[in-house]
């Protein structure tokens, strides 16, 4: 079994930093970067042989990273990875006793730890993973079984995720549309990895946009549903965001993005 490390990142200048970013994540194997530098002409040149492949794109949009890695990919599993990740020193082994464990599995969501107390997540239960599960799971949790998702054709929507306008919920659509196209998706609660000093670059607060970001997300998701899930989100979270906004106004806020993703007024 090969594994790979997908790793978005950006405005890598030369190989110095290249070498750092794999020394600083502790890749051990095999890795494809896809280096976004849409303000700068980096001095890197596109590499394709050997473990470590590196891909520049004058670009902005971590789902539109996170296609162009998978695109490139060769190997049995790969990690979906950013670049404030420490991978631990046997990483490739737990990911073969996972798959080893659940032999049908197509997606396995690890445990990734964080240096931020506000950014720590709780270990999902191992088993299978369901739509509302998938919710609390993040993108740099993720492997992937590269066949299952080549042969469904199935990619992160570039409408939603950081760089976009949509700015977030990009794991768990494309999560979503795994388990929509029967995909297998289990938890396997084992750190692989530590996130180091991240601070989210797109969380304001709860405010109006958020707010109508998350009506479209949920729209995407399901657009017959999407009210329901938007009441259940909202009675869910009310004690993380009702010092910002109330329920009524979050609501609204929830319309108007369901209305402004149906209209394409978000592209």
């Amino acid at each position: 079994m090969t594994v790979e490390v997908l790793i978005s990142t950006m405005n890598l200048e030369n190989s110095t930093m290249y070498n750092r970013l794999l020394k600083d994540m502790n890749i051990k194997g095999k890795s494809v970067v896809i280096n976004q530098c849409p303000s700068i002409d980096t001095k890197l040149k596109n590499i394709s042989k050997g473990n470590n492949k590196i891909f520049n794109f004058h670009e902005k949009g971590l789902s539109k990273s996170r296609n162009k890695a998978i695109k490139y990919s060769t190997a049995d599993i790969s990690l979906i990875a950013d670049d404030d990740l420490q991978y631990v020193s046997n990483y490739e082994q737990i990911v073969e006793d996972a798959y080893k464990k659940f032999p049908d599995a197509d997606i396995i969501a690890f445990y990734v730890s964080s240096d931020n107390i506000n950014n720590i997540k709780p270990r999902l239960k191992e088993g299978k993973v369901n739509m509302l599960r998938s919710f609390k799971i993040q993108s740099v949790q993720l492997s992937l079984k590269i066949s299952s998702i080549k042969k469904r054709n199935i990619k992160f929507d570039e409408e939603f995720g950081a760089g976009s306008k949509l700015f977030m919920g990009e794991e768990n659509i494309f999560l979503i549309d795994c388990l929509k196209s029967k995909l297998k998706i289990y938890s396997y609660p084992v750190e692989i990895a530590k996130l180091t000093n991240r601070k989210s670059t797109w969380f304001k607060g709860y405010d109006n946009e958020y707010f109508q970001i998350k009506g479209a997300f949920f729209c995407r998701i399901n657009r017959y549903l999407w009210f329901l899930l938007c009441i259940q989100f909202i009675i869910r979270k009310r004690n993380e965001y009702t010092n910002s906004i109330s329920p009524l106004n979050a609501l609204k806020n929830m319309i108007i993005g369901r209305k402004k993703y149906i209209g394409g007024e978000h592209g």
